[in-house]
């Protein structure tokens, strides 16, 4: 069984309950003349599996879409629905449980520990999940394989290429065998070929293991390995688009 398999089977499952949704969600900042809505009114689904690209120019909503997302922000009002539950009646707690347990991230700035191993950025993630030394090993061995990347695991951050660093920020993602994988522009600090490199990762782990992903990108190419496309402009969606359709 690889760090995915759980992932896979649920998603497999036939199910067709989304897996996040918001209803009619709002973020608004200041008040009166100096308020700003940087969500206004935004409803949609994903369901399990589903490879989606959001994309929008500055200040149009979609790094506060990803921020509820990831439960690092809240609605003011409306419903962020996560496997049915209204994350809005959790506690802090338990947004960071549902962080811990069902979420993966991925960043445009890797956030690696610079002066531990590839290995140990990988366990760090498990170490807070209180998993035995042994199994950390195993699984992060395990998912240091899964993008390309054993033979490297005592390699620091400096002793690895951009291309390579982004696929431990993957690995250390997937490690836990999140429901969701969210990526806020990974590949904004790669150039085109690795960003490809990268892109081709996710879409195999979106195909081959069920993974739901959600990227953020302002960048055409890159959304265009997603399988639909949500565009947002004004903190509303103005567009949404599915491959082949």
């Amino acid at each position: 069984m690889n760090v995915l398999t759980d992932t896979a089977a649920v998603q497999n499952s036939g199910a067709r309950q989304p897996l996040i949704a918001f209803d009619q969600v709002y973020k608004i900042y200041g008040h009166g003349e100096s308020e700003v809505r940087a969500l206004d009114g935004v409803s949609f689904q994903i369901f399990p599996g589903e490879f989606v690209a959001v994309m929008g120019p500055s200040g149009s909503g979609k790094s506060t879409t990803m921020n509820i997302l990831g439960c690092l922000d809240t609605p003011t009002a409306g419903h962020y629905y996560f496997k049915g539950q209204d994350v809005g009646s959790l506690s802090r707690d338990g947004r960071a449980l549902l962080r811990r347990h069902d979420l993966g991230f991925v960043f445009q700035g890797f956030n690696l520990l610079a002066r531990t191993t590839a290995l140990e950025n990988l366990e760090l993630p498990l170490i807070y999940r209180r998993i035995e030394a042994h199994e950390r090993h195993r699984l992060a061995r395990e998912a240091l394989k899964l993008v390309g990347l054993d033979g490297r695991e005592d390699h620091t951050p400096a002793e690895l290429s951009g291309g390579q660093q982004q696929r431990v920020a993957i690995a250390r993602a997937i490690v836990t065998k999140p429901s969701l994988l969210l990526a806020d522009e990974p590949t904004g600090n790669l150039d085109s070929a690795r960003s490809h490199e990268i892109m081709e990762l996710l879409t195999r782990f979106n195909r081959e293991h069920g993974l739901t992903i959600v990227l953020v990108t302002h960048e055409d190419d890159i959304a265009a390995f997603a399988n639909r496309r949500i565009d947002f402009r004004d903190g509303k969606i103005v567009r949404e688009t599915r491959k082949g359709a």
